[in-house]
């Protein structure tokens, strides 16, 4: 299966990209994960890696736009979020603060803790950035 969503860089599409990520999720077969903590887990690591790709991308920039492609082949969700903005480095972003809770700073580490692998790269055609989770 393969989904490619290309949307405007605007954050009132975040709802609908994690909503379509987590009606796909409910649709897997997997026996490790209860499937509504998969679709819950999707949603958040989709929506805060859209969110993260406007943000760096320049929010200010409403012509632009994110693209999402989510591929499941042989046990695997592979999901890619590509973004034309300054990028940032992924290993120079720290773990959260517990003692001090605040709403921004929190998506790397969600997604790092919820996905199996996660990595960023910058090119000339833009940046990506790739989570993978294995369905056992």
């Amino acid at each position: 299966m393969n989904v490619d969503i290309v949307v405007p860089n605007q954050t009132r599409y975040l709802r609908l990209i994690g909503n379509i990520a987590e009606q796909i999720a409910k649709e897997l077969e997997t026996s490790d994960y209860d499937r509504d903590t998969l679709a819950y887990h999707l949603n958040l690591v989709l929506t805060e890696a859209v969110a993260n790709a406007i943000e760096y991308a320049g929010a200010k920039s409403p012509d632009e736009t994110v693209k999402v492609c989510l591929s499941i082949a042989d046990r695997e969700i592979r999901i890619r979020v590509f973004d034309h903005g300054q990028g940032f480095d992924i290993a120079g972003v720290p773990p959260p603060d517990v003692d001090q809770l605040s709403e921004r700073g929190r998506g790397i580490f969600f997604i790092r803790n919820l996905m199996d692998s996660v990595e960023y790269r910058q090119g000339a055609d833009g940046n990506v950035l790739e989570m993978r989770k294995t369905l056992k």
